[in-house]
């Protein structure tokens, strides 16, 4: 199945509620970056919800997400649009840690609970929207859920997960649900969904058992109107165009320093792991091009 989100509501309209399959992404990533089972467990997790955050935003709306915990993998950070396109890298992706005490990846461990999860939305205002939040568990998840209570002011329940081929290093299952509580519903229906949260199995283990989005979402509310289906995929925006410009932008005494130390500069992109190697012949035309600005 190809990774996709869908974005729906129930209860007449009183919940609103997405759903996610990255299990693609996830593997892809894993990839680029090398990473350990558990920096992919946590670079997973907050992709999903990037991902999902990014479909309630519109047009060429954006956001990222940042989480630093202080644990051994360094920062989180993940970009996400309106148009499904994801990306994101963690500082170390070589850290891997023993299962915690109930035998899961120590996602907890690895992120550290000591700092913040912050979003930063570019809504197309003069000003980026901000929202921070201390990291209350490090699984990501339920700081997910507390970003929504407290910077969003709404109630919401958050899933996120990433499950191996046992005994092989492959993303057999990623993805996850964001469901958000609207003003109206009574204590009886919240009873209800809370029971149902409460009963269901690991997100993953749905997605597993080959589960439609829609159905894992019915699991828990009942019947579901589906408003959009959207294709999730990796989507960097990183050129050696765009490496040439930060290059120029360092002026012409770095330039010339890199030449005269190293003969030559490598670039390496943080989110999709492409490197972009520039010799001495090309750093000397980019100093070319500043000169030729300055004089004219």
């Amino acid at each position: 199945m190809k990774d996709q989100l869908i974005r729906a509501t129930a209860l007449n309209g009183q919940v609103r509620a997405f759903a996610a399959r990255t299990t693609g992404i996830v593997e892809e990533l894993k990839a680029r970056h090398q990473a350990s089972p558990t920096a992919v467990a946590a670079l997973g997790r907050t992709l999903t919800a990037a991902a999902m955050m990014g479909a309630m935003l519109k047009g060429e709306e954006k956001l990222t997400v940042q989480i630093k915990g202080g644990g051994p993998i360094g920062q989180i950070v993940v970009d996400a649009n309106a148009k499904g396109e994801v990306r994101g890298y963690v500082d170390e992706p070589g850290v891997d840690l023993p299962p915690n005490a109930v035998g899961k990846f120590d996602v907890a461990g690895a992120v550290g609970t000591n700092g913040f999860l912050n979003i930063v939305k570019d809504l197309g205002l003069k000003e980026p929207y901000r929202g921070s939040v201390p990291l209350i568990s490090g699984e990501l998840a339920e700081d997910f859920t507390y970003y929504f209570a407290k910077s969003e002011q709404t109630p919401s329940a958050v899933s996120l997960g990433v499950l191996f081929e046992k005994g092989n290093y492959v993303v057999k299952a990623a993805g996850g649900f964001i469901i958000q509580l609207m003003p109206g519903l009574t204590d009886e229906e919240i009873d209800e969904i809370e029971k149902r949260l409460g009963s269901l199995p690991p997100i993953t283990t749905m997605l597993d058992d080959g589960l439609e989005l829609d159905e894992i979402l019915a699991n828990v509310l009942g019947m579901v109107r589906v408003h959009e289906t959207m294709d999730l995929h990796f989507q960097c925006k990183c050129s050696r165009e765009r490496v040439e410009q930060t290059l120029i932008s360092l002026g012409k005494e770095e330039l010339t320093a890199l030449i005269e130390e190293d003969q030559k500069a490598e670039v390496n992109c943080h989110f999709c792991n492409e490197s972009y190697s520039f010799e001495g012949h090309e750093l000397e035309e980019l100093i070319q091009q500043i000169e030729k600005k300055q004089n004219g």
